[in-house]
Order: C-alpha cells, then sequence, then structure tokens
C-alpha cells in the first residue's frame, strides 16, 4: 500500500488529503485559508502575493498529515498569471480571478488575429477578460515597464509545483493547465508562442508539458511531485467522470463540460477546447448567468434561495405560461453580450411569486440546455450529468434538471473533489514510476457517493417547457443561438 497526498490551493484556502493510493480511502485531511494581506498593504481582489500560497500550505500540512506520503499532487485556482523575470522572481503580484480590467485588451486580440473563428483554428477558444493570455496584453498596455521585464510565465499550479521541487531549472506544466492559458491548443498538443508574442510584444519562456502520468519531479527526500493539473480538471478526475459523463457547474454563472476522445471545436467560440488531467479532452460551453437569476428573483420576492425552491414548487412545469430568458448580464450561449433578460408569458393569473419563481429555475436549467446541446451538436453523448454547486441541493432543481435535461442527473455528495483528483493523480504518477500502473490507465478508485434522479413520469411535461423556452428565445433573438457548422 502507498500513501499519496492531493494539495488543492483555491483562491482563498489550502486543502490537503491523504489517500490510500489503492482504494482511494482518505486517511487524513489538512486545511488552512490564506492569509490575509499584511496591514498597511491595499486589499486588491484581482492581485495576490504568491507567497501566501506557501504559509497556507505550511499549515494545512501542519501536524504530521504528510507523514508517510510518497508522492503529492497539486490542483490550484485556474485562470491565473504569475509573470516571471529571467532570474524566475515576480516582476509584479500574480494577476487571478475573474479580472474584468482586461475586457478590452481582450476584445483587441480578437480583432488582431482576425476574429473568434481564426482564434478557434488557432487554439480552440476566443479570449476572454479572465484568461492568462488576455491579462498578459492587459499589463503590456498599462504597465509596459513590468511587461518588459517578463522572462517566464506560470500558472499557480505551475509555481507551487516548481517550488515544492526547490525551484529546478525545469519548468513543468500539464495538458490540462496549459489548454486554458490561450497559448497552447489542445487540438495539436503544442504551444503557440507567437500568441504569446502578439499580446505581451516578446516571446517569453513556457513550461514543458507534462503527460497525465508523468512525475514532476522528486525532492531530495525522494517525495514524488506529480504534474499537477487546474482545479477544473482536478475535480473532473476526482469526481470520476467518463465518456459519457457532463459536469454542469452552478455558480452565479454556469458551466458544462464533458469528457470527450478529441477535441472539439466550433467557429463562433460557443466551445471552449480544454484538456483533461487523464489524457483525454475536456470541451467546455460557459454561459454567463446561472444562480444570479436565481438570487436576483429571490430578492424580488422577499426570500433566499431555499424559500424560492419551496415557491417554485408550489407551482407546476411550465410555471403557468411564465417564460424567463435568464440573460441578466448579457449571455455567451447564445453570444448575445450585451441583451438583457426577458419574462414574458404574463397574465393577471400568472402573476403569482411561485410562478415567477418555477420560471426562475426553469429559465436557468434551459439556459444549461442550451449549453448541452452544443456539446451534443458535436457529437458528444451524454448518458448522466454531474450536477455542482450548492444550488444543486435545492429540491426545485432536482426535481426539474432530469426532465429539461433529458438524461440521468447525478448530484455527489460535498466533498474536496479538487484534492482527491490532485491525489489522484499523484497515485498514477507514483504508480507508473514503480511500473504497477500504466501510464494511460490512471487507478481505479469509488465513484463519488451521490444522489441520483432519473427522468420521471412527466418528461412529456418538461420536454413541453422546453420547446416553450427554445420557442420563447427563437422569437425574441431570432437566429442567435447558431451552432456554426465546421469549415
Amino acid at each position: 500500500m502507498g500513501i499519496v497526498a492531493g494539495l488543492d490551493s483555491s483562491s482563498a484556502f489550502t486543502r490537503i488529503v491523504v489517500c490510500d493510493s489503492e482504494t482511494g480511502a482518505v486517511l487524513r485531511q489538512g486545511y488552512a485559508p490564506h492569509p490575509p494581506p499584511a496591514a498597511d498593504a491595499e486589499a486588491d481582489p484581482y492581485e495576490t502575493d504568491p507567497q501566501s500560497w506557501l504559509l497556507s500550505l505550511g499549515e494545512a500540512a501542519g501536524g504530521g498529515i504528510l507523514e508517510g506520503v510518497q508522492a503529492i499532487g497539486v490542483s490550484a485556482q485556474q485562470r491565473a498569471l504569475l509573470p516571471l523575470d529571467a532570474q524566475g522572481a515576480l516582476v509584479r503580484p500574480a494577476l487571478v480571478g475573474n479580472d474584468k480590467r482586461a475586457q478590452v485588451a481582450a476584445a483587441d486580440l480578437v480583432e488582431r488575429l482576425g476574429g473568434r473563428a481564426a482564434w478557434v483554428e488557432a487554439v480552440g477558444s476566443v479570449p476572454q477578460h479572465s484568461q492568462p493570455l488576455a491579462k498578459l496584453a492587459w499589463l503590456a498596455r498599462n504597465e509596459p515597464d513590468a511587461a518588459r521585464r517578463i522572462a517566464m510565465l506560470m500558472q499557480p499550479h505551475d509555481w507551487l509545483v516548481w517550488q515544492l521541487l526547490g525551484r529546478p531549472a525545469r519548468r513543468t506544466t500539464d495538458r490540462g493547465g496549459a489548454s486554458g492559458t490561450g497559448w497552447w491548443s489542445a487540438a495539436t498538443g503544442s504551444y503557440r508562442p507567437d500568441l504569446v508574442e502578439l499580446a505581451l510584444g516578446h516571446r517569453a519562456v513556457l513550461p514543458e508539458v507534462l503527460g497525465p502520468a508523468d512525475a514532476a519531479g522528486t525532492t531530495p527526500e525522494g517525495l514524488l511531485i506529480s504534474a499537477g493539473t487546474g482545479e477544473t480538471m482536478a475535480a473532473a478526475l476526482g469526481l470520476g467522470v467518463g465518456p459519457g459523463d457532463a459536469v454542469v457547474s452552478l455558480g452565479a454563472s454556469g458551466s458544462v463540460m464533458a469528457v470527450h476522445h478529441e477535441a472539439l471545436a466550433e467557429p463562433g467560440g460557443l466551445i471552449t477546447s480544454l484538456a483533461d488531467a487523464s489524457g483525454m479532452h475536456l470541451p467546455v460551453v460557459n454561459t454567463s448567468n446561472a444562480v444570479r437569476a436565481l438570487r436576483g428573483t429571490a430578492d424580488m420576492l422577499g426570500t433566499d434561495l431555499e424559500g424560492l425552491s419551496e415557491l417554485a414548487l408550489k407551482s407546476t412545469p411550465g410555471a403557468h405560461g411564465l417564460v424567463l430568458l435568464p440573460y441578466l448580464e448579457g449571455e455567451r450561449t447564445p453570444y448575445l453580450p450585451h441583451t438583457a433578460g426577458t419574462l414574458t408569458g404574463l397574465r393577471r393569473d400568472s402573476m403569482k411569486p411561485e410562478h415567477l419563481a418555477r420560471a426562475a429555475f426553469e429559465g436557468m436549467l434551459c439556459g444549461l440546455a442550451d449549453a448541452l446541446d452544443v456539446l451534443r451538436s458535436r457529437g458528444v453523448g451524454i448518458r448522466r450529468v454531474f450536477l455542482l454547486g450548492a444550488a444543486a441541493e435545492l429540491p426545485a432543481v432536482q426535481a426539474a434538471a432530469p426532465g429539461l435535461f433529458g438524461t440521468q442527473v447525478v448530484v455527489p455528495q460535498p466533498a474536496d473533489y479538487a484534492a482527491l483528483g490532485a491525489a489522484r493523480q499523484a497515485a498514477w504518477a507514483l504508480g507508473a514510476a514503480q511500473g504497477t500502473l500504466a501510464p494511460h490507465t490512471p487507478p481505479v478508485w469509488p465513484a463519488a457517493a451521490a444522489q441520483v434522479f432519473d427522468p420521471d413520469e412527466e418528461l412529456p411535461a418538461w420536454q413541453a417547457v422546453r420547446q416553450q423556452y427554445v420557442a420563447t428565445r427563437e422569437s425574441i433573438h431570432p437566429g442567435a443561438f447558431t451552432v456554426q457548422p465546421l469549415a
């Protein structure tokens, strides 16, 4: 029996799980928040000192948590940029989070390469303000002195792996993390350094991209460090999703991703072509609006999400004729960045709190069903949907999702899936190094404990709800939801 650890460094904390490498059983756990900025430091939600990640890691690993561990996997927050000079020192604090300062820079990048389709062909995604590439362009425009000093680029999990190994000359990343940068293509498995130059004004050293079971190195004490990956890819590995599975994440905005055997593209940029942590691909479709539509409706009705769910269950499928297009902050799928939400079907007998509550849940889930349809249109078979996020626990979501998605819905028990995925990656790298696991076959760990919901006898009613939503969307935004054919 081997013992491995998974380390997840999110935007706010570090979690560590220590597992049996063969069974996946969790033996020990550690947790620590990232320390707050110094009292005399000006708080910036989009910037941070990465040393806080190391301090948090050290605290989470206290008390002998890592005793006996043979390998560590690292998962970390995505969409962050660490700009380094030629000696490996930060030229400025790391840029993290959903940094909207880079919106203009992202739009400029789109135009400079020739439009959205040109970016899809180049790297499988269109620049967004939160992407590392857009952050790089923002730096070049707003902090030219710092930009000129940039010689190397890393993401959080790259940097943490590098620190754990003692800052060796070799710098590494993995396919999953690289695919979210905007300068690596999941389809070709190669970097586009010319796109770094387009954004920054000059080229920079990029980490070596490792395979799923590769080790980044070994510490002087003999501790193996696996390749690491981003939180999304680690969570997918921790959940154990595979071909035929989709994951719908319910945050303020929404995302739909599926494990697939090849990289997918959509010329309009609806699909972001990512790689996963298992050697497969992870096409993602994002929506701008998910739980924010529920919270907005709850605020209107003077309740909270739990109260909104209770209200919705007093109505019936179809919300008495109300249809909500939940485009409260524009929308990415369909691509309507400047539109607003729409509520239709208002009649005197439908103007009741329970019908508005039901329309909010149905509108949110139908918007995510649109995203699922984008993947289906590219040949992705979806036999079940994993539903993540606190809102997945709401009874109104669980009642409506199977019928509106047209498939089985799985709501996993809350757990540290990103840390578990990092631990599973560590077990894989350890087994591959010892010759007990194949480089293309991750260890088999038990499936996550979950509630399972199947479409019920009301499926025809839910299908009618979905059809009415689509008809309403097309009447208000004709032709907007068009998945473009490949050339």
